[in-house]
């Protein structure tokens, strides 16, 4: 007969999941810098990239807490999001269009780590891991703060520029939609 499984025990591998996760995107981020065009992007994507590293160690801190090696599980959901961002910088290379793609990309990278992060704070919380509450929480404040810049970002002049000709065009489509 299997073994019971606990909220230890799912905890611990959504623990790897997310700390598969920050890996890969911390791979990302530099691409993602070198890919936007506007230096507002860049500058965001490196800023992100640092703020990731942090947000590391502090994944490291809690597995030192439960004893357990920091290591990652594969986590195909991270893999699918970054691979259609990898997609939007190929296929809007050079477009007008292609900063609005990458804040599209971040966004949904950025939804999947709150979603992971207040889960596995809902689930410190219930496990009595006060210290691991604390880091956690500490990591989801910065991933909803990061969505709120990166919405700032795409309605400030992103989205705009993405739209160049084609916006006299889309509206009246929009319209009959509706």
């Amino acid at each position: 007969m299997a073994t019971e499984k606990t909220l230890n025990d799912l905890f611990l591998d959504t623990l790897k999941d997310i700390y598969f996760a920050e890996k890969q995107i911390l791979k990302a981020l530099p691409k993602m810098a070198r890919a936007a065009q506007s230096e507002e992007g860049k500058a965001g994507f490196l800023q992100h990239r640092d703020e990731t590293q942090g947000q590391i160690e502090r994944l490291e801190q809690i597995f030192e807490l439960l004893g357990k090696p920091a290591r990652g599980k594969t986590c195909e959901a991270i893999q699918g999001i970054l691979a259609e961002g990898e997609e939007i910088m190929e296929e809007y290379k050079g477009t007008a269009a292609l900063d609005a793609g990458l804040i599209s990309s971040a966004q949904a990278v950025e939804h999947y780590e709150i979603a992971r992060y207040g889960t596995l704070k809902s689930w410190a919380k219930q496990l009595g891991m006060k210290e691991a509450v604390t880091l956690l929480d500490a990591t989801l404040q910065e991933e909803i703060a990061t969505d709120q810049k990166l919405t700032a970002l795409s309605e400030g002049t992103a989205n705009a520029k993405g739209m160049g000709d084609a916006s006299a065009s889309a509206k009246p489509a929009l319209k009959k939609a509706s």
